[in-house]
């Protein structure tokens, strides 16, 4: 088993979280946080089943919103685009998306195995292509489309989709952290933020 946190760092992606406090919005008043990563925060709808998330980034904002955009099984549901609600110390707009509501994994499911699986074999590949520096990790991606990996045609098609949204909005791929993988209550894996801009 890899250390993910010695290969996030190794490629430059050490864990950091947004410094930015929730902005003032009349959906997000009241609203309690549930996560924060690098690029957004989540807050909790309250009613079970969507929650509210505030991005900084870019990338993230195409996958979500994005006329061809990946989707189905292992994607999030994106529910409603509520536009540009203020900017970040980054200097990016801040976005709020209403989304469906995901789950950390579950140690014990086969749903953080097979992350765990993935996470593994992107790495292998990631130092296979280190050479080619930042273009590693598209390479890795694209990789992992031929050799398959997935025991379903559903996610094997995912890792295509996302490899080639990839190579189309120009993103790295970040599918390191077991943090962008996410599961739904069912215990379906879904790429919930598994891109970033350099």
């Amino acid at each position: 088993m890899i250390d993910v946190a010695a290969a996030r760092a190794r490629l430059g992606r050490a864990a950091v979280l947004l410094p930015d406090p929730v902005p003032a919005h009349p959906l997000l008043a009241g609203r309690p946080e549930i996560g924060r990563g690098e690029y957004s925060i989540v807050l909790d709808k309250g009613d079970g089943e969507r929650v509210y998330k505030v991005l900084t980034s870019p990338a993230d904002y195409f996958l979500y919103t994005a006329d061809d955009r990946p989707r189905g099984e292992h994607f999030p549901i994106i529910h409603a685009d509520h536009g540009i609600i203020g900017r970040a110390q980054s200097g990016y707009p801040l976005h709020l998306i209403e989304m469906e509501k995901l789950y950390p994994l579950d140690d014990e499911s086969p749903a953080a195995e097979l992350a765990l699986r993935m996470i593994d074999l992107y790495w292998s590949a990631c130092e296979q292509w280190s050479r080619l520096g930042m273009d590693m990790g598209r390479i890795a991606l694209y990789q992992m489309t031929t050799n398959p990996l997935a025991p379903s045609d559903s996610l094997q098609q995912a890792l295509k989709a996302l490899s080639d949204f990839v190579e189309d909005y120009q993103v790295l791929p970040d599918i390191l952290n077991a943090d962008n993988l996410m599961m739904r209550k069912d215990g379906t894996l879904v790429f919930s933020d598994p891109v970033f801009i350099a």
